[in-house]
């Protein structure tokens, strides 16, 4: 089935955009080892947010541990094991892209299988097609709001989605993107995981086109910051008989979003370097910035995580003479210090 959808000045203006942050990025100078740490920090705000938009509970800090290979033991080890498989599911994504090989049903079988494998007791029956019908239920009010395609259509379902994306289209990348992510929820092949093995799809079908902006993007952080308004994107083009205007609308304004504020970081990141030059700072004192840039404050503890070789006293010497510097500002008492950079400093 052909897509049904209109290309409004919004879904124009946002493709615009988006195309002026793609070539920003392509042409920025910015170190490698900053687009290192950065794609790690992406990849911890994405599989947080896409699980969290699934229902699990915990907060980024924990996430961040987990995914750094830290133990949590206050974690809900289901919800621990929902963000790890997606770690999993991700490094399968690199590895398809790298052999450059069409997507197949069986890629995308072993994705879900990945993402959802022994969580939530089992019952999402990881990598098989659903043989039942099933209903996608408001649990807060206990109604249906959708009833899913038969589960005796869903084979065929899937085979033509994935002839779709492979095949040679005059659709923008970004939107054949987005189309692919409501096509997968439409369909919703699997009894779970679905929401997360679509916005991983999308993510793939972005970067298969030429479109992973450096892997520095994270669109389920977007969704999770407002899942109403997430879910009755999805739930607009329904409503307007298949029409998905609304959804590509909502889509496209999402990654604007989030590539504006990838832009913003690059941004920094080049002031920060003309900072280094102007007071001689060292690589750690960069990164320190670079990390305060991303947080609005930080201890001596998260210093250290960026730096486990280096001791905590060589580290402090370092943030005092950011300090001394007028580059940063600090609140608290001694055991408790935050760190803050300095507004207009850089």
């Amino acid at each position: 089935m052909k897509p049904k959808f209109t290309i409004t000045n919004a879904i124009t203006a946002a493709l615009s955009r988006i195309e002026r942050a793609r070539g920003f990025l392509e042409a920025a100078t910015l170190s490698d080892d900053w687009l290192r740490r950065m794609s790690e920090r992406a990849l911890v705000l994405e599989a947080h947010h896409t699980t969290h938009i699934e229902g699990t509970h915990l907060t980024l800090q924990q996430s961040e541990r987990l995914m750094a290979g830290e133990k949590v033991p206050e974690a809900d080890p289901d919800d621990t094991r929902e963000l790890l498989n997606f770690r999993s599911a991700f490094e399968l994504v690199g590895l398809h892209l790298n052999e450059g090989t069409p997507i197949s049903e069986g890629l995308i079988r072993e994705i879900h299988k990945r993402l959802v494998e022994g969580v939530r007791g089992g019952q999402a029956r990881p990598g098989e097609y659903r043989t039942a019908q099933n209903y996608v239920v408001n649990a807060a009010k206990g109604k249906t709001v959708y009833t899913l395609p038969p589960a005796g259509d869903v084979p065929e379902m899937m085979r033509d989605l994935v002839a779709r994306l492979n095949s040679k289209t005059d659709i923008h990348p970004v939107l054949t993107s987005g189309i692919a992510q409501f096509e997968w929820v439409h369909i919703h092949p699997f009894l779970d995981g679905n929401g997360r093995t679509s916005r991983l799809l999308s993510t793939l079908c972005l970067y298969r086109a030429g479109y992973d902006f450096k892997k520095l993007f994270t669109i389920s952080e977007f969704y999770d910051r407002d899942r109403q308004a997430f879910y009755a994107a999805l739930q607009s083009v329904r409503n307007a008989d298949m029409d998905l205007t609304g959804w590509l609308e909502f889509f496209v304004a999402g990654l604007d979003t989030q590539l504006e504020e990838v832009k913003d970081r690059g941004t920094r990141v080049m002031r920060v370097d003309i900072a280094a030059s102007k007071f001689s700072l060292n690589e750690r004192q960069k990164t320190a910035l670079l990390m305060l840039f991303e947080r609005d404050a930080a201890g001596i503890q998260d210093y250290e995580r960026l730096n486990p070789s280096v001791t905590r006293r060589t580290l402090q010497r370092d943030l005092e003479g950011l300090l001394e510097k007028k580059l940063i500002r600090s609140e608290g008492g001694t055991k408790n210090i935050r760190y803050m950079l300095i507004a207009n400093a850089l």
